[in-house]
């Protein structure tokens, strides 16, 4: 049986201080949630940053920078994540739908991936959702997701393709097919949001069926079913995802110690389920990245 990759998604872009008193929110913090996941058995760790002052989300460079040169002082080996999911959300104003209300972000898609231009991690994700999520919309067009992932490409840095529904397979199939993402290729199915893939086992069996053979993936839950997609992603052969940006809680009404706690967690799951968390090392070759 193969090893299992364990992603960190550590802070993502909606969860607050309001939902767990220890998200990490400055450089400083999310970097050392990174090595504290990393420790614990992830080997991905996925970053958001946040303004620092306000714990909103950002998308300075900066911010991003820091965060890397922090986790590198301390670790080469572990797989860096970043995030282009901000500046995707538009909010319909209700004197004309055609205006941006207060909380659209919605930018151009060269400037949500001109951090990893800049920074060159080893995975950045990519989004392929256009659909309904809370008061707003995810917009992704086909012409702005091909933008991006050529200027991502071009930075030699791998995408995570990051689906929420069929349709968003559909598309990134076809990109695949025409050239325009190059392989070895890295799914990242995301179940359990509002008006998406929900987290069933027969919602994961059919996007796994739509998945380009010989490509690795990995899928998670929000919220309560992060552990019962965790094992299902497990069964159906794929690698797992945990974290603060999908769940803080380490079971019904206790809220985990930090991230690494969630990480630990699913080690011990995969453990009882027969499985072996892979290494970073192990993961870049699983994957296809540089070893370092």
């Amino acid at each position: 049986m193969a090893k299992t990759i364990i992603s960190c998604a550590l802070t993502g872009n909606i969860v607050t201080a309001a939902h767990h008193p220890k998200l990490p929110i400055t450089p400083v913090q999310i970097a050392q949630a990174a090595l504290d996941a990393a420790a614990a058995g992830a080997a991905i760790v996925h970053i958001h940053v946040r303004d620092p002052e306000t714990g909103k989300p950002s998308m300075k460079t900066e911010l991003y920078g820091e965060v890397m040169d922090r986790i590198r002082e301390v670790d080469q080996s572990l797989i860096i994540n970043l995030t282009t999911g901000e500046g995707g959300r538009f909010t319909p104003s209700a004197h004309d739908p055609k205006i941006a209300a207060e909380g659209s972000t919605l930018c151009l898609p060269e400037t949500r991936v001109a951090h990893i231009v800049a920074l060159k991690p080893d995975m950045c994700s990519l989004d392929f959702n256009t659909m309904n999520s809370g008061a707003n919309v995810v917009i992704n067009t086909p012409r702005n997701v091909r933008l991006m992932v050529e200027a991502i490409v071009k930075a030699g840095v791998m995408p995570e393709l990051e689906v929420f529904d069929s349709g968003d397979i559909h598309m990134a199939n076809d990109m695949i097919a025409d050239g325009t993402i190059p392989g070895p290729h890295f799914f990242q199915m995301v179940t359990g949001v509002k008006y998406a893939a929900a987290s069933t086992p027969s919602a994961m069996v059919y996007l796994k069926s739509l998945l380009p053979v010989g490509c690795q993936w990995s899928a998670f839950g929000l919220g309560r079913m992060e552990y019962p997609m965790l094992a299902q992603s497990f069964l159906l052969g794929g690698h797992v995802r945990v974290g603060f940006e999908d769940n803080v809680y380490i079971r019904k009404g206790e809220l985990a110690r930090d991230n690494a706690h969630l990480v630990e967690q699913a080690v011990s799951l995969l453990g009882i389920l027969g499985g072996e968390v892979a290494s970073p090392q192990e993961a870049r070759q699983i994957l296809g990245l540089k070893r370092k």
